[in-house]
């Protein structure tokens, strides 16, 4: 199993900007320096608590600070961009990591985003859109020029040479094109549907184990249209995590640390507001307002000590069946790192070996 971290990036809204952007370039060189195999970086505009409408920029100065890590965003929200201006951007950022970057696409999920855009979530326009947006980006990257699309949302006319010095040139590092990823939090997710259909990588938020695995579910549908076999050890899996010497520390630092507060504060509202909080429960007769820091301490994170850690990441694994990469949901310990930082290091040097000699990888098919 590989090791990564997935940044909303989470901030609490005193946070000045550039402080948090900072606080997530620290965690992107220690996950380097740890052996973390990639990151992924979110994408929002209105949102308080996830302040980054840029993860390209946080991408470009981690690249500058880190040696190994693939890098991508999580995701580029494509209802919000014009696909021929993401599609020279994301190409350009893959010239700039030589092989390190990934390019994670979304089709965005909040209400307020929706807005800002008038794109019409409600009704699925957003889904449309990421769809219509992603095979125009595709058909950008594989043309040389002479390409006319008239789509429903946007239209595009790649040039072929003209006037002596322009032409289409902003094309991919990497053959055909970099890596691509797809998050789903839904049961039976239509994005995920999608990344199956493609042979995009699948990624799934932090859900209760027993509705993440209706994920895999859905990648095997979308890969059954177009005749694909997807394999589990591309499935990225996003969960919370602090790990401490005792459950006692781990539970001081998360559940009355920053952790506890952001969901508090902000994500255990906006699921409920949205109709969602339904999906951390690991027993359906468990109330919505039983969805506490509390609940998901004992229910559903992966905190605890590096035993308990390791029989909850076990658990959790054979409950959906398998992935091959878990992302850690980065949160913000500025203000005191050691925990966080001390978190990070025991995932990597006691966890992962402990749950790899424990026998339960293998049991899982490829």
């Amino acid at each position: 199993m590989e090791l990564g971290l997935f940044l909303m990036p989470s901030h609490p809204p005193e946070r000045d900007f550039r402080t948090g952007q900072e606080w997530d370039l620290a965690m992107l060189r220690m996950a380097d320096e740890l052996g973390y195999a990639e990151a992924w970086i979110g994408e929002h505009f209105t949102a308080p608590w996830e302040p980054n409408p840029a993860p390209d920029v946080l991408i470009a100065q981690a690249l500058m600070q880190t040696k190994r890590i693939k890098l991508a965003p999580g995701a580029h929200l494509l209802p919000y961009h014009h696909p021929a201006e993401l599609a020279c951007r994301a190409a350009f950022m893959d010239h700039l990591a030589q092989g390190r970057y990934m390019f994670g696409v979304g089709a965005g999920g909040l209400p307020s985003d929706w807005k800002l855009f008038c794109v019409d979530g409600w009704a699925g326009q957003n889904r449309d859109m990421t769809r219509e947006s992603l095979d125009i980006i595709l058909k950008i990257w594989e043309s040389n020029g002479g390409l006319e699309y008239q789509g429903k949302y946007w239209s595009v006319n790649v040039p072929n040479p003209m006037m002596r010095n322009f032409r289409h040139h902003v094309k991919p590092f990497q053959k055909p094109h970099p890596p691509i990823g797809i998050a789903g939090i839904s049961p039976g997710s239509e994005t995920l549907k999608l990344a199956g259909e493609r042979g995009f990588i699948p990624m799934s938020l932090n859900l209760s184990a027993r509705y993440a695995a209706t994920h895999w579910e859905a990648v095997m549908e979308g890969a059954a249209r177009t005749g694909r076999t997807p394999a589990r050890r591309d499935w990225r899996m996003v969960r919370e995590t602090l790990v401490a010497d005792t459950d006692e520390e781990a539970y001081e630092a998360c559940v009355r640390g920053p952790i506890g507060r952001m969901m508090r504060q902000y994500l255990l509202p906006l699921m409920g507001d949205v109709g969602i909080i339904q999906y951390l429960k690991d027993d359906e007769s468990v109330p919505n307002d039983r969805i506490t820091p509390e609940y998901l301490f004992d229910h559903g994170w992966l905190v605890g000590s590096v035993a308990t850690v390791s029989q909850k990441l076990e658990r959790m694994y054979q409950q959906v069946g398998g992935f091959g990469t878990l992302l850690l949901l980065g949160f913000d310990y500025a203000d005191n790192p050691e925990p966080w930082f001390k978190s990070m290091r025991l995932m990597a040097t006691e966890v992962i070996p402990r749950f790899m000699n424990s026998g339960a990888e293998k049991s899982i098919a490829a």
